[in-house]
């Protein structure tokens, strides 16, 4: 049986045993009957076992941090996420700011009155709205001239000839 072992152990170093002779070498090394030479390698296998039966509850991250449970990974995860929408949030209204500033600087600064007599004032104010006035009444028989070239243009795209007009207007 020692030299099945011992051909089974070089097998197993060399990682290719099959999984059937994995289990065959634990349970051999389970065994109180190993021979003084292989009490190492029966050492190791019972550790290996031993690992298995222990269960991971809890997982310690550090010996001075606190354990982290599986809600903790959520909470981090959420964490994280908040902080990029965040980010995302504090850059416009940055940009927002910045940008409002420059509109602001391109504004010429409010007018001061420059007027301190009221009665002044209104004068020099109807002074400004009669010539605007009287410039929209020029703009205004200006614009009468070009109606007539627009009946002119009708007549035309119509297919009228003089005469045609002549007798229209009798």
């Amino acid at each position: 049986m020692d030299s099945k072992i011992k051909e089974l152990l070089e097998r197993y170093w060399n990682c290719e045993t099959t999984l059937e002779e994995e289990h065959e070498l634990r349970s051999y090394f389970n065994t109180e009957t190993v021979p003084d030479e292989l009490k190492d390698t029966a050492a190791l296998f019972r550790y290996f076992e031993s690992q298995k039966k222990i269960e991971l509850k809890k997982v310690v991250v550090h010996p001075t941090m606190k354990t982290r449970s599986a809600d903790n990974g959520k909470m981090v995860k959420m964490f994280f996420t908040s902080a990029k929408i965040a980010a995302g949030v504090l850059v416009l209204v940055a940009a927002t700011y910045l940008v409002r500033q420059e509109v602001r600087k391109s504004y010429p600064e409010e007018v001061v009155d420059t007027y301190s007599d009221p009665q002044l004032a209104f004068e020099e104010t109807k002074k400004a709205l009669m010539m605007i006035s009287k410039t929209f009444g020029k703009a205004k028989q200006e614009a009468g001239k070009i109606s007539v070239f627009n009946e002119a243009e009708q007549i035309i795209q119509k297919g009228k000839t003089k005469n045609d007009l002549e007798e229209t207007d009798i």
